[in-house]
């Protein structure tokens, strides 16, 4: 039987902020999180696919910014908007997750289902 943690699943969220960090943590921490309590915790694996989906597509759109910068010099302002995302959207679902509301990362490319 799953037990309901509200707690865990926003620790879960903003473990993602260790990308500030780190650099990869934000990744790497809430893959390990999610893996090792998807049977344990009520919508855990819910939350942990929607964690890696935003993830792997911030990535994703990161890497299709870098040539941006040196053809269009736009690529500047598609990394500041991806960072505002990895920054508030961790956070704002780390709340609804606390809270017992449904979570959205918005342009997240469901790459895992």
């Amino acid at each position: 039987m799953k037990r309901e943690d509200r707690q865990t699943l926003m620790l879960t969220h903003l473990s993602q902020l260790l990308n500030l960090v780190t650099g990869i943590g934000g990744l790497i921490v809430p893959l390990i999180l999610w893996q090792t309590q998807k049977d344990t915790i009520e919508d855990m694996d819910e939350h942990g696919k929607a964690i890696m989906n935003f993830q792997l597509s911030m990535l994703i759109y990161s890497l299709i910014c870098i040539p941006l910068i040196i053809v269009v010099g736009l690529g500047f302002i598609g990394l500041i908007v991806i960072g505002l995302f990895t920054l508030i959207f961790p956070i704002v679902n780390a709340i609804k997750a606390n809270n017992g509301d449904p979570i959205n990362y918005p342009l997240s490319i469901r790459l895992i289902k």
